[in-house]
């Protein structure tokens, strides 16, 4: 994948570069901004090239924190900040949950079987992240089918 991309999409990009870098905005604001966002953050744009988990599109980070976005107008009625706080962390938790391909409602069961607290260190609070092997062995969502195709 790392070299395909190298190969397949490296001298697009570097042309890409290589044309803004000729451009010549005249006195259109929006363009020499869009120009100087692009040259300010070339070292961003190659680091697309080097890791693959790595995408030009923003869609799934847009799509994941559209929740929060929608929720923000209910926590304004929150009882208390820390009511609107709890409600975030449990966005969040759920959305990575999502994000690592893991069965929802067998993650918060997970969570709640092990009562993550304050004095858990490090490495403990690790162990219950959605990216743990472990966890994502017991919560995936292959579970769920392989225990339904089990039971037929």
């Amino acid at each position: 994948m790392h070299n395909r991309r190298l190969k397949d999409q490296k001298p697009v990009i570097e042309g890409y570069l290589a044309w803004i870098k000729q451009v010549n905005p005249g006195s259109n604001g929006k363009l020499q901004k869009a120009i100087a966002y692009i040259k300010n953050r070339e070292d961003f744009l190659m680091t697309y090239l080097e890791d693959g988990r790595c995408s030009l599109r923003n869609n799934l980070s847009k799509n994941s924190i559209r929740p929060v976005t929608v929720g923000r107008k209910n926590w304004l009625f929150s009882d208390t900040p820390d009511g609107a706080s709890a409600n975030a962390l449990y966005l969040t938790i759920v959305e990575m949950a999502k994000a690592y391909g893991l069965n929802l409602y067998e993650y918060l069961k997970y969570l709640l079987e092990h009562r993550p607290n304050g004095d858990m260190t490090d490495d403990e609070l690790a162990k219950l992240a959605p990216w743990n092997e472990d966890v994502q062995k017991k919560c995936c969502k292959q579970n769920e089918q392989n225990v339904s195709v089990q039971e037929s």
